[in-house]
Formats: structure tokens, C-alpha cells, sequence
């Protein structure tokens, strides 16, 4: 038995049929003896099969312990729990799969995972998270509400372990990520970026019921009380009223959307790494998407090679023509307009970012920061509004 918190593990083995069942049962509540309010797990993990006797020991437990869960259930044990009926009546966890993905292609890379190849038809979405059950239920969640919406977007059909972490598997027949296209086949440039625009205005429009997913204002608002000490009274103020001003809506957004996180399979662009996906304005979208290609290398220009895979120079061309395509103009005064607002927020997203993941305080992270901050500083200058629309100069 292990004991964490409030709740307590107990382990069962072998076979449980008429033969030993009492005896299980006298063990078991020998080891619970004096435990109460507590939530009591039964790791099936070696159990090889279980009878109606074995079954009647776990529904006493139950009637003690209301809240008894069963987790590392084998399929077999699994069968006979869902045939009976246990598993509407209590949680239980099947075992999960082991997976190993060292030396698999990385094909996808988000906030909270890496996503690999495991074989030619499937992949793998490993969370960064240890505990990540929690966030891979969440995923599935709102994956299959995107997908429900209109998204193109690959559904897990199964959970496994990956070294002290999960994973969801996807079926993703010869899926390539736009970065690895744009790395491998420069000439391709324009058509990428025509997918991936059309892709991002395609989620855009969407409008998701109240309440489905969270609102993305409220990170920025909580990323920009994170900042408030590391920046001047007066700039700190403009910011917070510019971001007030940014109107609430129910738009879909992806909140992670870069060229890693979308990919060709069979002939199909796909939007991945779905549990960043939230509603708002796009601007928020936006100064993500200039940080993924600019911001975050603006100091050292390779971190974009290191983590897209393609040239600084590519980085910068991609976004630009990214841009234009969104906005649906060539005309140079007003995406420089445009783009002054949307970094607006992508320093403040990057400076909250640096306060929250900082290694330390090295001299890079330092002359980052200060970098940002300069920026931060000089748009604040002359940016008056956070709005798209440009003639009106009203909120968008």
C-alpha cells in the first residue's frame, strides 16, 4: 500500500475468484484499517483476471470508501469491469501502452508537447507535463469541439506512456509539418502561406458556443499584471488601457498557431496541438504568431532555426508575407501600422513569458529582456489604439 496526499494505493495481483476472494478482502482491509475520507485507488496493474466474488469485494469497498477508483486495468479485466457494469459505476483507468519515441521524427512542436512519428500511419503527442492525464483529457475535449465546429484537426483515439509522461496517439497517414516543407522545399513559400492563411481566417470566423472555451484577453491581462514592476509607471498605463480596449468576442483562436502546428497529411492541411485553442480578438493570435518568427529571436536569431527548423531570413519573409495575405493588402505604411499594434501585445506575451521561464539570469536573458522592453517602450510611443480597423481608428 503507498499513501500520497488523500489517497491511499493498494495493489492487486494475480487471479480473484471464489477460492481467494475472502481472503483478498481481509487483506485489503487489513491494510485500510482506520482510513476514512479518503480516496482509495486499486492498482490493477498485475492483475490477471477477476471473478463475480472478486467483483463483490470491490463493491463492499465501495460502499466504505464511496470514491474507490481502479487504474492500470488490463483489457481483459477491462471487458469483464465494462460487461458488468463497473465502469459507469466507478472510474476506471485502463493501462496504458508503452511507447518509446527516441529516435522518432519530431514533427510537431507546441508549448506543451513535442508531437513524433512513431510509424508510418500514427504519431504522438508527448506532453511536457509528467502529470499530464488532466491536460490530455482537456485536448481531447476541445479537439473534438473544433472538429465539431469545422476545424480540420486529427482526433486521438488512444492514451499511452512515454518514458514518466503521457501521450495521445493520432493517426496521421505521411503528415508533414509546414516547417519541415518550408525547410526542405523553399519553393513553396507562397502556397504555404496561402494554406496557412486560409486555415487561420477558416478558425477565425468561427464563432464558439458561450462558455466552451476560455478567453484569451484573460491571460493577456494576467501576463501584463506579471510585467508591471519591470516597466516604466507611464507605459505600464498605456498598455493596460490599449489591452482594455481590445474588444471580447467569441472568435475561435488556436493560441499556439506556427508552422509546426500545422501539417499536410494526405493531401489534407490539418491544425494540431489543440489545447492551446481558446476565443478572442486576433490580435492575440497574431503577436503569438510574430513571436514564433521574430520576437522570441529577435536577440539571438538562431532560437528560430534551433526551433522551426528553417533560416532567421525564411522566418522573416513567411510572417511579412503572412500578413498581407490576413490583411489582404501590399500597401507597406498600413501593415507596418498593423504590425506596431499586434507587437504591442507579443512583447508583453514575451516579457511574461521571460519572467515565467527565465533559467536565470544570464546576460542573454538580460539583454532579451531589455531588447523587448526597448520595443515595448517606442511603439507605446506612437500606438494609440489596438485596433484593425484603420480608417476609424475605433476598437475592431
Amino acid at each position: 500500500m503507498t499513501q500520497k496526499e488523500n489517497t491511499v494505493t493498494v495493489k492487486l495481483s494475480g487471479r480473484i475468484d471464489s477460492t481467494n476472494s475472502a481472503e483478498v478482502e481481509s487483506a485489503v482491509m487489513k491494510q485500510l484499517e482506520g482510513i476514512t475520507d479518503t480516496v482509495i485507488t486499486l492498482d490493477s496493474e498485475e492483475l490477471e483476471y477477476i471473478s463475480s466474488a472478486g467483483l463483490r469485494v470491490i463493491l463492499r469497498l465501495k460502499k466504505t470508501w464511496p470514491d474507490l477508483r481502479i487504474i492500470n486495468v488490463s483489457p481483459e479485466v477491462y471487458e469483464i469491469l465494462e460487461t458488468t457494469g463497473f465502469t459507469e459505476m466507478m472510474t476506471v483507468e485502463k493501462a496504458y501502452q508503452v511507447v518509446d519515441v527516441e529516435g522518432c521524427e519530431v514533427i510537431g512542436e507546441g508549448f506543451n508537447g513535442k508531437v513524433y512519428r512513431i510509424d508510418r500511419d500514427n504519431v504522438v503527442k508527448v506532453y511536457k507535463n509528467a502529470d499530464a492525464l488532466a491536460d490530455i483529457q482537456h485536448e481531447r475535449e476541445v479537439a473534438r469541439l473544433a472538429l465539431v465546429l469545422g476545424v480540420p484537426t486529427a482526433i486521438s483515439y488512444d492514451v499511452v506512456k512515454v518514458g514518466d509522461s503521457y501521450g495521445s496517439v493520432f493517426e496521421l497517414l505521411n503528415a508533414r509539418s509546414f516547417a519541415k516543407i518550408l525547410a526542405e522545399e523553399p519553393e513553396r513559400m507562397d502556397w504555404c502561406v496561402s494554406e496557412y492563411i486560409n486555415l487561420l481566417k477558416k478558425v477565425h470566423d468561427i464563432t464558439v458556443p458561450e462558455g466552451k472555451l476560455p478567453a484569451s484577453k484573460d491571460k493577456i491581462v494576467k501576463w501584463l499584471t506579471d510585467i508591471q514592476k519591470d516597466l516604466p509607471e507611464e507605459d505600464y498605463q498605456k498598455l493596460e488601457q490599449l489591452i482594455a480596449g481590445v474588444p471580447e468576442t467569441s472568435q475561435m483562436l488556436h493560441g499556439d498557431y506556427h508552422t509546426k502546428n500545422i501539417v499536410l497529411a494526405d493531401n489534407e492541411v490539418l491544425l494540431i496541438d489543440m489545447d492551446t485553442l481558446c476565443v478572442g480578438h486576433p490580435i492575440f493570435e497574431l503577436a503569438q504568431m510574430y513571436n514564433s518568427y521574430i520576437g522570441f529571436s529577435e536577440y539571438n536569431p538562431e532560437i528560430v532555426r534551433d526551433f522551426q527548423g528553417f533560416s532567421p531570413e525564411t522566418a522573416a519573409t513567411f510572417w511579412h508575407k503572412c500578413l498581407q495575405a490576413y490583411f489582404g493588402t501590399e500597401d507597406e505604411e498600413k501593415l507596418q501600422k498593423l504590425e506596431d499594434r499586434i507587437r504591442c501585445v507579443s512583447y508583453t506575451r514575451l516579457l511574461s513569458w521571460r519572467y515565467r521561464h527565465a533559467s536565470g539570469d544570464t546576460e542573454e536573458d538580460r539583454k532579451t529582456c531589455e531588447l523587448w522592453k526597448s520595443h515595448l517602450s517606442e511603439l507605446l510611443a506612437r500606438v494609440d489604439s489596438l485596433s484593425f480597423d484603420l480608417e476609424g481608428d475605433g476598437q475592431g
